[in-house]
């Protein structure tokens, strides 16, 4: 693209002014240097788009200039050139991370098509770590409650091991998070993740969409299909909802992690895979033992690992952190400035329940972004159910609530929300409550609210 700035390394003048004519007529920003020491400064100082690197330079050659270059700057996009190129020094500069190489005499043509390629392949790399930085962005486990560090610590002990993880949590609560970051933990991190959600497929399907299927196996196959056990080949299969599945897709399921092989839908032949399976599910799947829906032998193929997701009331802390992460996404998303909660807005994200968990939360604060007219997210700007007479539900034990026992969670996390905002100074959020700083100190005392190391 016309602008792009290249940077161009040798010791001949002439070279330098034929190149940088060729490059300037092409529209491209160029500079030149004539030795290796002043093109590792230049790296260094402003990262060109591409650089034209001469291997045979007096002094420190290009090799030497090219494993220098690499280490200030690990991602330069070095083309080499030489009069005498070698299979030898062609292998040398590849291994220390040349792009391409390209002998003298320059051929303008070969030398605009190197180019263009390289630049292509910069955006490229730069547009796949943006997607991968937004995917983490999404996929990030926010949270520093102790059960949260605790289930950090069992993913961290999953992660590198092939053992198979049953995790269970509520709907919401981020069960394929923690796939995702059991995964990305994980020896198999390059290979693919493969989530299957099993509530979702119909289940005259599933057996196809799991296995695959061959051509002419029902009406409506016209071409053979790779299922997902043969799409996650070498990496993670994410069986979500698990306890969805019927008995005999169970069966199936059971026979391919015994066997780590399988049959397609209408097929004779056996595909062997490599294949780490996590599996999920909100229900109750020793009940469902119990109750015939359920295989005990597939439920202990699957529970090597068991890992419990906590809901989000039972990490009430980690609202503040989750309303923060989710208040810069979606204001960047939407083209917004970064929107702020005011104390008492946030003091009833704290006392509501959240009985949809992380992803009703997320949905809410993208509402509020979206829909609220300030930047300062009030109060008044709550909808329904956060402000309504039931924003502070019953137990979770069905019994009734008493007013103490809803006014103290409120006024707990009100306090909670002060502190933050005057980033835990006692004088100063003693004052905004308008008591006296010892009151402050018993309240905190008395409900248990722990400041941050």
């Amino acid at each position: 693209m016309a602008g792009e700035h290249v940077l161009i390394v040798d010791d001949e003048p002439a070279i330098q002014a034929a190149l940088r004519g060729v490059l300037e007529d092409e529209g491209y920003r160029v500079s030149t240097v004539g030795s290796g020491a002043d093109a590792v400064a230049a790296v260094a100082d402003e990262s060109p788009d591409a650089v034209f690197l001469d291997i045979w330079m007096p002094g420190m050659d290009g090799l030497e200039t090219l494993a220098e270059m690499k280490r200030v700057r690990p991602d330069a996009t070095v083309i080499m050139i030489s009069g005498h190129g070698t299979i030898e020094t062609a292998v040398k500069a590849t291994r220390l991370g040349a792009y391409d190489f390209i002998e003298k005499p320059l051929s303008i043509e070969k030398t605009l098509m190197t180019l263009t390629r390289a630049l292509e392949h910069n955006r490229l790399e730069r547009e796949n770590a943006s997607l991968r930085a937004a995917l983490e962005s999404r996929s990030e486990i926010i949270g520093d409650s102790p059960v949260m560090r605790a289930l950090r610590e069992q993913i961290a002990m999953a992660a590198p091991t092939n053992g198979r993880v049953l995790i269970h949590g509520e709907n919401g609560s981020g069960k394929e998070l923690v796939a995702r970051a059991i995964h990305g933990q994980s020896t198999r991190r390059d290979e693919p993740f493969v989530e299957v959600n099993c509530a979702a497929i119909p289940e005259e399907l599933i057996e196809s969409e799991l296995f695959g299927h061959e051509k002419g196996a029902f009406t409506g196959a016209h071409a053979r299909r790779r299922g997902r056990f043969e799409l996650a080949h070498g990496g993670t299969l994410f069986l979500d909802e698990v306890g969805d599945m019927s008995l005999k897709t169970q069966a199936k399921v059971l026979r391919a992690l015994e066997e780590q092989a399988f049959e397609r839908v209408g097929g004779k032949d056996t595909v062997k895979v490599d294949v780490r399976v996590i599996a999920a599910s909100n229900r109750d799947l020793t009940a469902l033992i119990k109750d015939g829906g359920f295989r005990e032998d597939l439920y202990y193929r699957l529970a090597v690992i068991p890992i419990d997701v906590p809901p989000l009331r039972a990490r009430k802390d980690d609202v503040p952190l989750l309303v923060d992460h989710f208040l810069a996404q979606f204001s960047a998303e939407n083209g917004k400035r970064r929107k702020r909660i005011a104390a008492d807005a946030l003091g009833y994200f704290l006392a509501y329940d959240w009985p949809g968990n992380v992803r009703e939360l997320r949905n809410m604060v993208e509402r509020l972004v979206i829909m609220s007219p300030r930047d300062l997210i009030a109060a008044e700007d709550l909808p329904v159910p956060l402000r309504a007479k039931d924003a502070v539900p019953a137990p979770a034990d069905g019994r009734e609530r008493s007013l103490r026992e809803a006014r103290d969670q409120f006024e707990r996390a009100y306090i909670l929300a002060e502190l933050r905002a005057h980033d835990w100074n006692m004088t100063r959020t003693a004052e905004r409550l308008g008591i006296e700083r010892s009151h402050l100190y018993r309240k905190i005392k008395a409900y248990g609210i722990t400041p941050p190391k």
